[in-house]
């Protein structure tokens, strides 16, 4: 199949924080200078995740305006460099999650890179708000096209539809990763604080790893059906039992924390930890979380990060949804309405990711 480069980067533009309100723009950007590692994609499928309301807003930090936003991106592959890795070829589907570079060891030993951990590289480039190596400003998949370095291009397996392909470059490998990472599996019982965007994939990841428990902790009982639904096996709403602390001290091996609020009762997430277990954030709150040192000090407990996932992350998870038929639930909204999307997510309404199509 030939390559067409006659297209135009077209997308939603943040001029301001206000963008974050639903006033992003529909214009032409400047992607990145080609370079022949590179590969141009046409975006079908770009998922919305609550970093890129973060970043528009500002709220992590000034934003580099102009932004587009978007790392949760699956297309098809329409300009592929002549040094592109990976066996990417011009008509493949493929995807782009939150890293768009690294330094892959090009300006010296890196531990992180060389051993298939790029997303903790000192040198990490953002899918968007970003700036490459060679100068250009990274920007995401709220848009028609979106131009990437082929070592974070990752080929879509068959059997997995787009729109579930989509949220978990982001939203899915933000809590695989940790899952495997920390050993999830058979023996092991797994809580998950927040059944949402995040919350949803690490259920039904912890499921499909294998784990004997998998239990939603929220505050309400308004999601105990959608996280029984998702297959969780018990439920907590720490705001409606008087004796959730009591009943379920010591309980879990392994817990996700997806809660991007301060205002949880911390302490106690901890204290449901068995000894030598591991709580693991992924949520990042605008503000910082409480933490006393004598949660984690008697039964050696840990209180660990996590960020995203490698391409070699990416393609392990595919391979387990594709393997398992892991479905999250998506609803699809048209790019031409991508304002109005983020204005409903901000609201709470999706149940548990909007997906943008082309």
């Amino acid at each position: 199949m030939a390559e067409n480069t006659n297209y135009e980067f077209k997308g939603w533009v943040g001029e301001d924080p206000s963008a974050a309100e639903g006033k992003m723009q529909w214009k032409t950007f400047e992607p990145k200078p080609w370079e022949e590692t590179d590969v141009d994609i046409k975006i079908t499928h770009s998922g919305i995740c609550g970093s890129d309301i973060h970043t528009i807003s500002s709220g992590w930090g000034p934003a580099d305006y102009p932004c587009v936003v978007g790392h949760e991106i699956v297309g098809v592959a329409v300009r592929v460099g002549s040094q592109a890795e990976g066996g990417i070829k011009v008509g493949d589907v493929v995807g782009v999650g939150a890293q768009n570079d690294s330094c892959l060891g090009r300006d010296g030993p890196c531990d992180a890179c060389a051993n298939g951990s790029e997303q903790y590289c000192n040198s990490n480039v953002g899918t968007y708000n970003s700036k490459h190596r060679n100068g250009g400003k990274s920007m995401g998949g709220y848009a028609l096209y979106h131009r990437c370095p082929s070592h974070f291009v990752i080929k879509i397996p068959d059997g997995l539809a787009p729109e579930s392909a989509a949220p978990m470059l982001c939203g899915g490998v933000t809590v695989y990763s940790p899952l495997k990472h920390f050993g999830c599996g058979p023996g092991k019982k797994v809580g998950v604080v927040g059944v949402g965007g995040l919350g949803h994939f690490a259920v039904l990841f912890a499921k499909a790893l294998g784990a004997d428990e998998v239990v939603g902790i929220s505050r309400k009982a308004d999601k105990k059906d959608d996280a029984l639904a998702l297959g969780c096996d018990d439920y907590i709403a720490t705001a409606e039992d008087k004796d959730w602390e009591t009943k379920n001290k010591s309980r879990f091996d392994l817990i996700i924390s997806t809660v991007s609020s301060p205002k949880v009762p911390f302490k106690e997430y901890i204290d449901m930890l068995r000894m030598d277990g591991t709580m693991v954030q992924v949520g990042a709150p605008e503000e910082a979380l409480p933490l006393h040192a004598f949660s984690l000090i008697p039964k050696r407990k840990r209180l660990a990060g996590s960020m995203i996932g490698s391409p070699s992350d990416i393609r392990a998870m595919f391979q387990l949804a594709a393997d398992k038929n892991v479905k999250p639930w998506v609803e699809k909204r048209p790019m031409s309405e991508a304002n109005q999307a983020i204005i409903d997510f901000n609201a709470g309404k999706p149940r548990f990711r909007y997906v943008l199509v082309n």
